[in-house]
């Protein structure tokens, strides 16, 4: 019995052998297969869910039909979402094994699970519950803000954007070692642990005795960050007026209708009669109307001290009081006034006074105000209530 047993020497044969054939030893014709599978899938970037059922054994025609049932629930699934398994018995090996079971994350709050019921699949969503109260992580800036700002666990895009945010209000050189970050991000956090992380909600900064905090908040259907007294900022360049091609910089030169040498206040651009005008800022229209030798003439005022002239057009579109945003259309390129032909004469002013256009960096500021300006305050409280991580 020893010396003919199925078994390694390791345990316990002495030759490690298989039985010989005797007439109780029967050949099968073929394999018998496994009753069921279990098989895990992974969701790949710009994959198809019918075809990750594919590849890990589902026939062609189920797996369509099954990717068609959980459709309205695949519009949150990541790249990277474990499929999990199980695959039945099948009639014959010439066809794909059926489906039996299939579970996978759709997304942070649900779960779904697919049976087959007495031949039929059937969906099953399972809700998870779900916290939403954004993150909170402080720390110090120390060598690097970014590492810093990982070491705690804030996400790369977050630090991003808190960088871009401070830097429409303080140097970023000017942020030090020993000052200190407060960053504040969405985040959502499953009842089974699994937890996702979003956008910069708020951003803070510490230099001393002194404190800077920055509330995204949205104003017109445009986000930007506003400081706890409600005023935000945007630091950026102007917004081309017209697409066509500098004739004339800023400066002395000769004047070709009058004759004579004097300050050219503006720059022109050449472009054929009719082109488009656009706002090159936000604003609001000063000014529209027939203005000397600048002939139809628009002027734009911002919120501080800029303010943008747009002369020699054909027609005005713009109306004074007029509220109109960066790469509004305000008119159209014409030759009236003091022109020699159709070009857009485009002035900026600081103060009133004539600055060079191709050189100014503007700083707009709004300002909150009102039943807006509670909101905004109450929220920033609720925030600045989190505790940190």
């Amino acid at each position: 019995m020893r010396a003919q047993a199925i078994a390694p020497s390791a345990y316990g044969a002495d030759t490690g052998r298989r039985m010989v054939a005797t007439g109780l030893v029967e050949r099968l014709a073929d394999t018998p297969e496994r009753p069921q599978i279990q098989v895990t899938a992974t969701l790949g970037t710009g994959d198809g869910f019918g075809r990750v059922l594919q590849r890990a054994g589902v026939g062609t025609d189920e797996a369509h039909a099954i990717a068609d049932m959980v459709a309205g629930d695949l519009d949150a699934v990541k790249p990277g979402t474990k499929l999990d398994l199980t695959l039945g018995r099948r009639a014959t090996k010439s066809v794909p094994r059926p489906l039996d079971h299939l579970a996978f994350r759709a997304k942070l709050d649900l779960a779904l699970e697919l049976n087959r019921v007495n031949g039929q699949i059937q969906v099953k969503r399972l809700p998870i519950a779900v916290d939403d109260t954004p993150l909170r992580l402080q720390g110090r800036v120390g060598s690097s803000m970014l590492s810093s700002a990982r070491a705690v666990g804030a996400p790369a895009s977050a630090i991003q954007t808190w960088l871009r945010a401070m830097g429409q209000h303080v140097s970023i050189q000017g942020i030090h070692a020993n000052d200190k970050f407060d960053i504040i991000v969405e985040h959502r956090r499953a009842a089974d642990g699994l937890s996702e992380t979003g956008n910069l909600l708020f951003a803070g900064l510490q230099q001393g005795k002194k404190e800077l905090r920055l509330l995204k908040w949205t104003v017109g259907g445009k986000e930007q960050f506003f400081d706890a007294a409600g005023v935000g900022e945007t630091r950026g360049s102007m917004k081309a007026p017209v697409q066509g091609h500098l004739t004339s910089s800023f400066g002395m030169r000769f004047h070709p209708v009058l004759g004579y040498s004097r300050m050219h206040k503006g720059i022109d651009y050449g472009a054929p009669m009719g082109s488009p005008i656009v706002a090159a800022t936000d604003g609001v229209i000063n000014f529209a109307g027939w203005h000397g030798g600048h002939g139809n003439y628009v002027q734009i005022r911002q919120s501080g001290s800029l303010g943008t002239g747009y002369a020699h057009m054909s027609r005005i579109i713009a109306r004074v009081g007029q509220h109109v945003r960066a790469g509004q259309l305000i008119g159209y390129v014409g030759s009236t006034g003091l022109s020699t032909g159709p070009h857009l004469h485009f002035e900026v002013f600081v103060n009133n006074v004539a600055v060079n256009p191709s050189s100014v960096k503007f700083i707009q500021a709004a300002q909150l105000a009102g039943a807006e300006l509670n909101h905004f305050k109450a929220t920033l409280g609720q925030l600045m209530a989190i505790r940190p991580r």
